[in-house]
């Protein structure tokens, strides 16, 4: 249902941190409470658009009061406490005339010493909501699920989640998920990823503060600070999950990767006592963040993917981590592409590349004007699509730098093949996207299992709409191949899109076996 928003008149003091808010959302990352919220508004009917981003704020003090959606869903989350209690103003105070005469009297929540924070322009709520995919264990009729995990608590002083550029990640609104979800279950791939989410460094949990999701007193137990084996950990957790990603896909991975996301978030409050490795800290954060929310949006669970992005974006901006920006911003642009926003892909590809213009890495560059070409595709807009292709092919063959990001290790001529063949698959054009597809598939490095069977679905997919289905059944059957490898909703939504196009062509050689084998793929609702 749709509701009203509730604005407050700008405080003539700076808004003060929501203590107690802070104190409910305990040991979970901001984008895994705002997970929580989600859940709790459709368990009442409610909609509303929560991400990591609106966490922040409310915990930063800018929203001074809920709208009246957000106090039905925290009153909801939170029985038998007010307002009041979870830290907010009373809404007299933000909307009648208290709110332009004075402050509020404090709270046993913010009468806490904090350290100064720049007042905002609006406290504004946000409600258009989406509907969300995030499931979480336990019953959902049982309230406890909601509070904190453990009696930890971090004062949150600083808000990192005021938006300096015109493209905001919160108002992306996915309104539908394109991706079928499908049960996968292949064995040797869960063995590897048990033992890495289990065991090792890449847990992080085992680094220095223990397995997560302790019981309380063994929380309040955790009070040294975080050093460089604990930045190490994380560092090493992000490139972990990358590996495990180009070899076998998201699917399965997600769930398992949120562990060492909540432990990054938990070794950020614990603090450092060197500038260097809380640089270091945040930076591997967010970098998981964005990990975790690929894994999201890669196995089509895009408002989650949303959430974690967001959240890896105001990492950045509370660290000045410009590389960090520009990849939050790069996933961004990506995920508003594949979620039907391309007008919002563009725009955030160009906060991307603003971001990104002194870290002095032209593959870099170039990446994100693909990005860009992705959304002008989206646009039907052929010409502007062609500008920045160009723009990225002249920007890779500058050649690779020292300054290039450990994360773009994925990015060769061969996915620049890729995303270029996606683009003209957008505007229709099936020969060249073929071309490009084909060329993709072969110059991948065999490393990358996940991406070599990704281009092969998209060429399979460029022949079967360009009127060559024997040819495409071909290729569907090397995707099928691969599928004991890999799994990725994305890749098995793009073959079912096939199969489809093939229908009418089942007496062309090959066709009636490729529908066939794909037909006998395992599916679960």
């Amino acid at each position: 249902m749709a509701s009203s928003s509730v604005t407050s008149s700008p405080s003539p003091r700076p808004p003060r941190p929501n203590l107690a808010f802070r104190r409910l959302r305990g040991q979970r990352s901001p984008g895994e409470f705002a997970a929580l919220v989600r859940r709790a508004a459709r368990e009442i009917g409610e909609r509303v658009s929560c991400d990591a981003r609106y966490i922040g704020r409310v915990e930063a003090g800018e929203i001074r009061c809920p709208n009246y959606a957000y106090e039905r869903v925290f009153l909801h989350m939170f029985p038998g406490r007010t307002l009041t209690d979870l830290g907010f103003t009373p809404r007299s105070w933000v909307r009648g005339r208290g709110a332009r005469d004075t402050e509020p009297p404090l709270t046993h929540s913010t009468n806490l010493p904090h350290a100064p924070h720049a007042p905002h322009t609006s406290h504004e709520d946000e409600t258009d909501g989406v509907h969300e995919t995030y499931e979480t264990s336990g019953p959902l009729h049982v309230p406890a699920p909601y509070g904190p995990r453990t009696a930890h608590h971090t004062d949150s002083p600083h808000d990192p989640y005021s938006p300096h550029d015109p493209y905001d990640p919160h108002h992306l609104c996915d309104p539908y998920d394109p991706y079928d979800k499908r049960d996968q279950n292949h064995e040797e791939s869960d063995v590897q990823r048990r033992a890495f989410m289990t065991g090792g460094t890449a847990t992080v949990a085992a680094a220095s503060l223990g397995p997560f999701g302790g019981s309380a007193s063994a929380a309040e137990r955790r009070v040294h600070r975080a050093g460089t084996s604990e930045a190490g950990a994380l560092e090493e957790a992000v490139r972990r999950i990358r590996l495990l990603d180009d070899r076998h896909g998201a699917d399965g991975l997600y769930r398992r990767a949120a562990a060492p996301l909540r432990t990054a978030y938990e070794l950020l409050d614990a603090g450092t006592t060197r500038q260097t490795t809380a640089d270091r800290l945040y930076s591997g954060a967010g970098e998981l963040a964005i990990s975790v929310g690929w894994l999201a949006h890669d196995s089509g669970r895009f408002d989650d993917a949303r959430s974690h992005y967001a959240e890896a974006l105001a990492t950045a901006r509370m660290a000045g981590d410009a590389g960090l920006e520009a990849h939050a911003f790069c996933n961004t642009a990506f995920l508003a592409r594949d979620a039907g926003r391309p007008r919002e892909a563009v725009r955030a590809a160009q906060a991307a590349q603003r971001a990104a213009r002194t870290l002095g890495s032209p593959r870099l560059l170039s990446l994100l004007a693909l990005r860009e070409a992705g959304g002008w595709a989206g646009l039907a807009d052929r010409r502007g699509c062609e500008q920045a292709m160009a723009r990225a092919q002249a920007l890779y063959g500058r050649g690779p730098s020292e300054t290039d990001p450990e994360w773009m290790t994925f990015y060769g001529e061969a996915e620049l093949e890729g995303l270029e063949a996606q683009c003209w698959s957008t505007l229709g054009d099936w020969p060249r996207a073929a071309r490009h597809a084909r060329r993709a598939a072969h110059l991948q490095d065999p490393h990358f299992t996940r991406n070599i069977a990704l281009y092969t679905a998209e060429l399979a997919d460029d022949l079967a709409r360009g009127g060559r289905p024997d040819e495409a059944a071909v290729a569907g059957l090397r995707v099928l191949d691969l599928l004991n490898e890999v799994q990725s909703s994305r890749i098995q939504t793009m073959l079912a899109a096939t199969a489809r196009v093939l229908l009418p062509h089942r007496r062309a050689s090959g066709v009636s076996a490729f529908l066939d084998r794909h037909a006998s793929l395992p599916r679960t609702a």
